[in-house]
């Protein structure tokens, strides 16, 4: 004879269903505005002559540092407007959303150098690939960060913040004092950041 489930429990998983439901809808969207701001965000410097503001947050080269631009700002921008949709459907928030914006950033770090330097150059397309799979990455990270028992605490909320604090300081800091360094440096011409310098 079958186990007959109580009607409370029956109730209990088809809220569950529907809140992981909403929380993949919400990652899905969150994946294509960043994907498209991403893309924006490659042209917009020159776009608008150069303007030393939109600088700090958007590619002003082809360096990977700049690049990187494309996967966090947007992706900040996103996680703080999902918030306001999934606070109360999801887990670890914050800590997730960290954890998956430093994933995107950090793929793109070891793919790009490793790939680079085994074949000695890179291919267009593999770098647009890189750029879109570190964001299904990263999103995907978040969103099994964000299904998981409630982990979070005074000190991974805190720590959170103040890693992506380090990270958006850096990224508007280094656009215009980079470090003479390989990720800071565009390949297409030997300059570093927003300064000419060789």
């Amino acid at each position: 004879m079958e186990k007959v489930e109580p009607i409370e429990e029956i109730n209990q998983n088809a809220k569950e269903d529907k809140k992981i439901g909403k929380l993949e809808k919400a990652q899905i969207i969150a994946v294509i505005f960043s994907l498209i701001v991403g893309t924006i965000l490659h042209f917009l410097y020159q776009w608008t002559g150069e303007n030393g503001f939109i600088a700090s947050f958007s590619a002003i080269n082809e360096s990977v540092w700049e690049h990187l631009k494309l996967v966090f700002f947007p992706m900040l921008v996103a996680g703080i407007i999902e918030y306001f949709f999934v606070k109360e459907i999801t887990n670890n928030y914050l800590e997730a959303k960290t954890i998956g914006i430093f994933t995107s950033i950090a793929f793109i770090v070891v793919f790009f150098f490793t790939y680079t330097g085994i074949l000695g150059t890179n291919f267009f397309l593999i770098d647009i690939l890189t750029f879109v799979i570190s964001i299904l990455l990263g999103e995907w990270v978040s969103y099994k960060l964000m299904i998981r028992d409630d982990e979070s605490t005074v000190i991974t909320k805190v720590l959170s913040i103040v890693i992506i604090a380090i990270l958006l300081l850096s990224f508007i800091i280094c656009t215009y004092i980079p470090p003479m360094v390989n990720l800071f440096k565009d390949p297409t011409n030997g300059m570093y950041g927003i300064i000419t310098e060789k």
